[in-house]
C-alpha cells in the first residue's frame, strides 16, 4: 500500500513509450488542440523554469486529449550557438558530438518528468534535414529581395566574435554573455522586416485578450511607428565650401511639424557621413574629432544613459521657412538607426532639446503659447512667432505645416519607424551555413537548391579566435553556381533566431514528409495557428517577432497559405526563484530536477511546480512545499483502500448525511474550477487546492460509494498534472475507465442545500454559528440567531436586525 513513485513512474513511461500514447493522429476531420512550449538550448542539464514550463504545457495536452482532441504536443533542441563553441574551446570537444550528447542527456531527463511529448516529430536544428529546407527558404527570400547583404555599422561582439542583432544588446551589452559590445563596420545579410511593419503593428490587434498586454505594448513600442514631416535643411554657402560642396545639405523628419518656427539649432549623430567628412579632412580640432569617435563607439544603449554631450561643427544650415542660420552640432542623443541621424531641435518644446541647449547656451524660442522662461512646454496651446500660423491650436497646426512643405515642395508628410531591418549574419562555425557563393565574376549568387543542404565541415580547430570557418583549407572553395568559376562560399552562418522562427511549422509537417518538404500546405492548414504557446517574456521582442515576421514572409513566398499569426494564445510563466533571486548556476542557486525526480518523484516535481504559484507568476522555491506535496500524493495512494466497485456510482443525494454531502459539493466545485483552470486562468494552484479540500472533506464520512465517486472525479482532474499517480490509481481502482471515458458530468443536484450554516455577530463580533433549513424564512433565522447567544443577549435591547443572505446575521444591540 505503500507509495513508491519510482517504481509506478517507470512502468508508465515505459507502457507509453511502447504505444505511441502521445502521437497525433492523421485524421484531420478531429477537432485539434496545438499546444507548444518554448524548445530548449541543449545545454546539458534540465532546469527547474523547463520543469515549470514543460509542466504547464504538458497539463494542458494532458486536458484535451482525454477531452477528445487530437492533440500536437512536440519537443525539439534549439541546437546551435555560441554555447557549443565555447564548450569546444573549455574541453576540446566538437559542438556537433557536444549538442548531440547533451540532447540525449536532456531527452532522457525530459522522459523522466512523464511529459507526453511526439517523440516522432522530435528533431534538433542543427539536423542537417532542417538546415537544407531553411537554406531554401533563404534563397528564396534573396531571390524576392527580402534578403540583401551590404556593408553597416553593426553591434559587434568580441568575447563572441560575432555581430547582434540591435534586440540582442540589453543595456549595452551581449545578450549571450553579458560584454560589453562596441560598434563596427563590416558587410552582412539582413532581412527586410520593416516590409512587414504595418502589418506587424496592426495584427497585434488579433492577439489582444489572448497574449499578454505588456508583450503586445512591448512589440508595438519596439516597431515605433510614427507619423510626421520629413523634410531636407540646405547648408549655408560658408558651409558647403567647407565641405568642399559634397553635401548640400541633409534630411530630417519630426513628429512635431507644429514647432517648426522653433528651431534654434540641428544636430547630427556622431557618425553621420558629414561628421565622418569633417574628421576625416581635419576640418575639426583634433582633440574634439577624437570625442566624437568615442561617442561613435557607443552603444545606442550606453548614450540613453550618458549626459547630453556634444560638439559645434562649426556648420550651418538656412531654415527653409524663415531662411534663419541655423547652427549645426553633432550630439551623442541622435541616432544614425532612425531619422537619418540628423534632427532639427526645439529646445522650449522639448525636454531633450532644452537640456542639451541649457548646457551649451543656445538660443531659445517659443512657438506654442502657454510655455514659461527656463523651462521645455510640451503641452498644447496656440501658435505664437510663427508668421502666419500664429493663433491656431498647435494640434491643427501638425497638418497644416506639412502641407506648407508640400505645397512649396520643401519636404513631405511620412511615416517612420524605430524597427531595424534584421542582421542574420553571424561570424561562427556553429550554425547554419548562409548558402551564397561570391563570385569575381557574378558577384553574390545564391547556390542551387538541388546542392542543398550546404553542410557544416566537421575538420574544423575552434580555438575562439575568429571564425573557423575562413580558416578552413578547402571548405569555402566552390564553383560558381551561375557561372561555374572558381568561387569561395558564404562563411558567415545565420543567426539562431531564424532557427526558431519557423519551427513551428516543421513540428506541424507529418514526419513521413520531411524528407521531401520543410513545410507541408495541407499539414499546416490543420494544425496552426498554435492553441497555446507557452515560454518566457524575456523573447517578448526577440523570437516572438522574428517568428510572427517569418510567418507572413513563408506566407507571402508561397511556403504556407493564409495564416496571419502562428501563435493564437500566449502564456509567458514567470521566473524559478531561489531567496528571492532568479536561478542561476553562476549564482550557485539551482535545484538539480534529477535528484528532486529520485527522491520524490517526477509527480511531485510537477505538483509543487503547478502549486506554489501561479504560472504567470514567479515561483519561490520552497523545501517544505515540495515535502508537502509529496505528502499529498502519499495520502492519495493510501486512500486506494477505501475504494470497492470500480464504476462511477449512482448515489441518492437524499439520503446523504451532512459529511457526505459536504464531501461531495467538495468534489465537485474542483471538477467545476477544472474547465476554467485548464482553458482560461492556468490557475493550476487553484485547481490542486481543490482536490486538496475534497480530499480533506472525504476523510470525514465514511461512505464507500462517496469515496469511489471522489477518487474517480480526483484522479481524473489531477492526471493532467500527476499523471503516473494518478493512472496507477485509475487501472487499479476504474479500469482507468475515469481517464478514457470523456467529460464527467457536473451534476447539479450536488450543490443543492438542504440546510445552511450562517454567523451570527452582535454588533459586528462574530459570536457563534447557527444551521437552518435552506428555505427558512428571515423570521425563523432571526428567531434561531437569538436563541444561540442568550448571553450576549441578556439586558440587551436589539436595536437593529441585519441578515446576509446565506452568509451571516448581525444584532445590533444597546
Amino acid at each position: 500500500m505503500s507509495y513508491n513513485p519510482s517504481d509506478i513512474e517507470s512502468k508508465w513511461q515505459t507502457i507509453w513509450s511502447e504505444t505511441g500514447a502521445f502521437e497525433p493522429l492523421d485524421d484531420k476531420s478531429l477537432d485539434k488542440k496545438y499546444i507548444l512550449s518554448m524548445f530548449p538550448f541543449p545545454s546539458g542539464r534540465l532546469h527547474m523554469g523547463h520543469v515549470r514550463n514543460y509542466s504547464i504545457g504538458d497539463a494542458m495536452a494532458r486536458y484535451y486529449r482525454k477531452q477528445g482532441y487530437n492533440v500536437l504536443h512536440p519537443i525539439g533542441w534549439d541546437a546551435f550557438g555560441m554555447p557549443a563553441e565555447n564548450a569546444a574551446i573549455k574541453h576540446g570537444r566538437h559542438p556537433k558530438e557536444w549538442t548531440y550528447s547533451n540532447i540525449d542527456y536532456m531527452r532522457k531527463e525530459l522522459s523522466a518528468l512523464g511529459l507526453s511529448f511526439s517523440k516522432r516529430r522530435e528533431f534538433a536544428t542543427c539536423d542537417e534535414l532542417y538546415t537544407k529546407w531553411e537554406q531554401e527558404f533563404i534563397i528564396k527570400m534573396f531571390e524576392e529581395k527580402l534578403l540583401y547583404r551590404e556593408s553597416t555599422t553593426v553591434n559587434w561582439c568580441e568575447e563572441c566574435h560575432t555581430v547582434l542583432a540591435n534586440e540582442q544588446v540589453e543595456d549595452g551589452c551581449c545578450w549571450r554573455c553579458s560584454n560589453e559590445v562596441e560598434l563596427k563596420e563590416m558587410p552582412g545579410y539582413y532581412l527586410d522586416i520593416r516590409k512587414y511593419a504595418d502589418e506587424l503593428l496592426d495584427d497585434l490587434k488579433l492577439l489582444e485578450g489572448r497574449w499578454p498586454s505588456q508583450v503586445l505594448a512591448m512589440q508595438s513600442n519596439w516597431i515605433g511607428k510614427s507619423q510626421g514631416l520629413e523634410f531636407s535643411f540646405s547648408f549655408s554657402n560658408d558651409s558647403k565650401e567647407k565641405l568642399e560642396n559634397k553635401f548640400n545639405g541633409f534630411d530630417v523628419f519630426t513628429t512635431r511639424p507644429d514647432t517648426v518656427y522653433g528651431v534654434t539649432y540641428t544636430a547630427l549623430a556622431p557618425e553621420h557621413p558629414i561628421v565622418k567628412e569633417l574628421i576625416k579632412n581635419s576640418l575639426l580640432d583634433a582633440d574634439i574629432a577624437e570625442k566624437i569617435i568615442a561617442m561613435g563607439n557607443m552603444t545606442e544603449v550606453e548614450r540613453a544613459k550618458a549626459d547630453k554631450e556634444g560638439y559645434d561643427l562649426g556648420l550651418t544650415v538656412i531654415h527653409p521657412l524663415t531662411q534663419e542660420e541655423i547652427p549645426v552640432w553633432t550630439a551623442n542623443f541622435v541616432l544614425v538607426s532612425y531619422g537619418g541621424g540628423a534632427v532639427m531641435s526645439v529646445p522650449t518644446h522639448d525636454e531633450r532639446d532644452f537640456e542639451f541647449a541649457t548646457k551649451y547656451n543656445l538660443p531659445m524660442k517659443y512657438v506654442i503659447s502657454g510655455g514659461e522662461e527656463g523651462s521645455a512646454y510640451t503641452g498644447d496651446g496656440e501658435l505664437i512667432n510663427s508668421d502666419r500660423l500664429n493663433g491656431m491650436k498647435n494640434s491643427e497646426a501638425k497638418e497644416a505645416v506639412i502641407k506648407l512643405f508640400e505645397e512649396r515642395g520643401l519636404g513631405e508628410g511620412t511615416t517612420n519607424y524605430k524597427l531595424r531591418n534584421w542582421g542574420i549574419s553571424r561570424q561562427r562555425y556553429w550554425g547554419s551555413p548562409i548558402p551564397f557563393v561570391h563570385c569575381d565574376s557574378c558577384g553574390l549568387v545564391a547556390e542551387k537548391v538541388e546542392n542543398l543542404p550546404i553542410a557544416l565541415p566537421e575538420d574544423v580547430e575552434i580555438t575562439g579566435e575568429g571564425n573557423p570557418l575562413e580558416n578552413h583549407p578547402t571548405w569555402s572553395n566552390c564553383a560558381c553556381p551561375q557561372c561555374g568559376a572558381d568561387a569561395k562560399r558564404e562563411t558567415d552562418t545565420l543567426d539562431t533566431f531564424v532557427q526558431s522562427s519557423w519551427y513551428q511549422f516543421r513540428y506541424a509537417t507529418d514526419p513521413k514528409k520531411w524528407n521531401s518538404c520543410g513545410i507541408d500546405k495541407e499539414d499546416v492548414d490543420y494544425w496552426l495557428g498554435v492553441d497555446q504557446y507557452i515560454g518566457g517574456i524575456e523573447h517578448a521582442i526577440l523570437h516572438l517577432l522574428y517568428a510572427r515576421f517569418f510567418t507572413k514572409a513563408l506566407r507571402d513566398l508561397g511556403f504556407i497559405d493564409n495564416l496571419k499569426e502562428p501563435f493564437e494564445n500566449l502564456l509567458t510563466q514567470g521566473m524559478v526563484l531561489m531567496d528571492g533571486a532568479k536561478m542561476s548556476k553562476s549564482k550557485g542557486n539551482t535545484v538539480d530536477p534529477d535528484a528532486l525526480i529520485e527522491k520524490y518523484g517526477a509527480d511531485t516535481a510537477r505538483l509543487f511546480t503547478l502549486f506554489a504559484a501561479p504560472p504567470q507568476k514567479e515561483l519561490e522555491w520552497n523545501d517544505s512545499a515540495v515535502e508537502g506535496a509529496f505528502r499529498f500524493l502519499k495520502k492519495l495512494y493510501s486512500r486506494k483502500s477505501k475504494v470497492v466497485g470500480n464504476t462511477l456510482p449512482i448515489i441518492n443525494q437524499s439520503s446523504l448525511t451532512k459529511d457526505e454531502k459536504i464531501a461531495r459539493v467538495k468534489v465537485y466545485e474542483a471538477l467545476k474550477r477544472s474547465i476554467d483552470v485548464y482553458e482560461k486562468t492556468f490557475a493550476f494552484n487553484t485547481l490542486i487546492a481543490g482536490c486538496m479540500e475534497a480530499l480533506n472533506a472525504l476523510d470525514k464520512q465514511k461512505n464507500e460509494e462517496i469515496w469511489r465517486e471522489g477518487l474517480y472525479i480526483i484522479t481524473h482532474l489531477l492526471e493532467p498534472i500527476t499523471p503516473h499517480i494518478c493512472a496507477e490509481l485509475s487501472q487499479e481502482l476504474f479500469e482507468s475507465k475515469n481517464l478514457t471515458g470523456g467529460k464527467i458530468e457536473i451534476l447539479d443536484e450536488v450543490f443543492v442545500q438542504d440546510t445552511i450554516t450562517l454567523g451570527v455577530a452582535v454588533n459586528g463580533k462574530r459570536r457563534a454559528e447557527i444551521e437552518v433549513e435552506a428555505e427558512a424564512s428571515k423570521d425563523e433565522i432571526i428567531a434561531r440567531a437569538k436563541e444561540s447567544i442568550p448571553k450576549w443577549l441578556e439586558g440587551k435591547n436589539v436595536v437593529k436586525e441585519i441578515l446576509v443572505p446565506k452568509k451571516m446575521v448581525n444584532l445590533v444591540v444597546k
